[in-house]
């Protein structure tokens, strides 16, 4: 006679395996729509403040304050964006240290660590005309990896970046502030609608 103990055993091992299974199949859903509308709207308010300021090449001067400009933006939107998935993973109770959420993360979190790390070097280098395709670039790779464990909306707005940032290397220093605000201003907004409409804020 089969003891009652093994049976439980591998009847918990069998629950655990449909949870990682279905963990594994799920999709995080709690990227924030309405909080990416925000980031749009600073995003603008950034571009008109930045395209005001000329892209100086030499750090140090006056004109260097356009990055500073979209530095001070680029935590800000951090802040906001962080905040507003939190609101909307709790609010909808999905798990973000694990699951879709965590792998999420994982995926988003390199292409933006490249993209401060590229900043810092042209910085240094005195090549800030080329930050604005980097910055989409990077950021657009970024929501391509992390939108592959979200909705299927997530990874079209990052081939969208992608698209702008690779436009910005072949474009005039002028287009720049155009692009950026676009991208970092128009796609947040245009997606984050289309997010907070069909996916619940």
């Amino acid at each position: 006679m089969t003891s009652p103990q093994p049976l439980r055993d591998r009847a918990l091992d069998n629950l655990n395996f449909i949870r990682s299974t279905m963990e594994r199949a799920g999709s995080f859903t709690a990227v924030p729509g309405w909080g990416m509308v925000v980031l749009g709207v600073t995003a603008l308010a950034a571009s008109a403040i930045a395209g005001s300021l000329p892209v100086a090449p030499v750090y140090g001067e006056p004109h260097s304050r356009w990055l500073w400009v979209w530095m001070f933006e680029a935590l800000l939107g951090a802040g906001v964006g962080v905040a507003a998935l939190l609101y909307k993973a709790l609010r909808a109770g999905d798990a973000i240290v694990h699951g879709p959420g965590r792998r999420f993360g994982l995926s988003v979190l390199p292409p933006f660590i490249v993209g401060a790390l590229l900043t810092y070097v042209l910085w240094h280098a005195k090549q800030l005309a080329l930050l604005p395709a980097v910055w989409l670039l990077c950021y657009g790779t970024g929501v391509v990896t992390g939108g592959a464990f979200s909705m299927r909306v997530v990874p079209v707005m990052g081939i969208c970046f992608m698209i702008l940032g690779t436009v910005a290397l072949f474009t005039p220093a002028a287009w720049q502030a155009w692009l950026l605000a676009v991208g970092f201003g128009g796609l947040h907004m245009l997606f984050g609608l289309i997010i907070a409409r069909r996916y619940g804020g």
